[in-house]
């Protein structure tokens, strides 16, 4: 779950991380009404929960009331990245001497922890990371040997920086490491962190995504992660317990794991039709979760057909049949279906989906179903 700007800066302040003055605003009056308080000038960035913002026009900044009812009035009105901005962070604008970066992330080849830190930060960093590397080190470290405070020193003088920007950054990267660690974050990043003129830290942006299988355990408050899901189909999807992931095509799949769901996707894809969604039930499948399932599929407009690829291994497959079947029969559904249903209990629930009307394919391979598929809404396969 990935936190506002807003939410990560208050966490950030809250640990001692020096931050800048703000307030968030949901219309153009709080926003005049902060920027009195703080004094102008002032930064507007939009709240979206996606990266990029700057490049896509969603900061701007603001030295007068007039500029900013002005921004606050585009940004409050646009989209950035598809997404729309119902929220804007106004914070002080403050003089800046030198932009870096520091981010806590975990690396995917080693599955440990690794701190980063860059000379240059801001809006161009992936760029400065590819083309410039000796601008960048990483300190990976082992959990169960934990974090100590040399360690951030030792990585900065690897970048060959000098006191005291030392001592004052390696506490930031401290204090980081608490807020990652505390709140188990898949990323904790500050981009920039920026030294003011008069030689102080502040950090003016804040990223921080904490891992959802870890949120039972987070002692501290966090948002309700289903709020914050802007598009109803995938909102509905987390509601009932599976992954969904909303996309622009017209066949509907429900799969009982990713694997499934992608090799579904891609063989689909590769016979000229497009995947109205990816849908992964995972282990817990019941009756009435795939109800709920044909359900989320059907509310996707323009639909024409939908194709079940599961496996009964753990999950009761022919259980999560009966669903279907009693969705089709109570919605009258009218749509091509095709499943493929393989393992444990598998003729029975051939049985069941084919008592609804579902075209049900035997053979192991997805490419025969998919062919049935294209059969059926009338494209020629392959």
């Amino acid at each position: 779950m990935r936190l506002h700007e807003y939410e990560a800066l208050d966490i950030f302040e809250q640990n001692r991380i020096p931050v800048p003055r703000r307030g968030v605003a949901a219309d153009v009056y709080e926003a005049i009404q902060i920027a009195g308080e703080i004094g102008y000038p002032v930064m507007l960035k939009a709240q979206v929960l996606v990266g990029g913002r700057g490049l896509a026009g969603g900061i701007k900044a603001a030295a007068t009331q007039d500029e900013l009812k002005e921004a606050a009035e585009t940004l409050l009105a646009s989209e950035i990245k598809g997404l729309p901005v119902r929220k804007i962070l106004v914070c002080e604008k403050v003089e800046i001497a030198r932009e870096l970066y520091v981010g806590f992330t975990i690396d995917g080849y080693s599955g440990h922890p690794v701190i980063l830190a860059c000379t240059e930060g801001g809006v161009r960093i992936e760029e400065t990371v590819k083309n410039e590397p000796e601008k960048v080190a990483a300190l990976h470290f082992d959990p169960s040997f934990g974090y100590y405070p040399y360690q951030a020193r030792g990585l900065l003088k690897l970048l060959g920086l000098k006191q005291p920007l030392i001592s004052a950054w390696s506490d930031v990267i401290g204090r980081l490491y608490h807020v990652a660690s505390s709140y188990e974050a898949l990323i904790a990043e500050i981009n920039p962190l920026v030294v003011l003129t008069n030689g102080t830290l502040l950090a003016v942006d804040a990223v921080l995504e904490v891992d959802d299988s870890a949120l039972s355990r987070i002692r501290h408050p966090l948002p309700d992660r289903i709020d914050r899901i802007e598009n109803v189909l995938e909102r509905r999807g987390r509601e009932i317990g599976v992954t969904y992931v909303d996309l622009d095509g017209d066949v509907g799949i429900i799969a009982s794991g990713a694997g499934l769901g992608m090799v579904s996707m891609d063989i689909i894809g590769n016979n000229k039709m497009k995947p109205a969604n990816f849908l992964e039930t995972g282990g817990g499948i019941t009756a009435d979760l795939l109800y709920k399932c044909m359900d989320l599929i059907m509310m996707k407009p323009d639909l024409k057909a939908i194709f079940i690829n599961v496996y009964g291994g753990i999950n009761p497959i022919h259980e999560g049949a009966k669903g279907v079947v009693r969705y089709i029969k109570e919605h009258n559904v009218k749509l091509p279906i095709v499943a493929k249903a393989l393992g444990n209990r598998q003729e029975e629930t051939w049985e069941i989906l084919q008592s609804g009307g579902v075209h049900v394919v035997t053979d192991t391979a997805t490419e025969k179903a998919v062919e049935k598929l294209c059969e059926l809404v009338g494209r020629k396969a392959g």
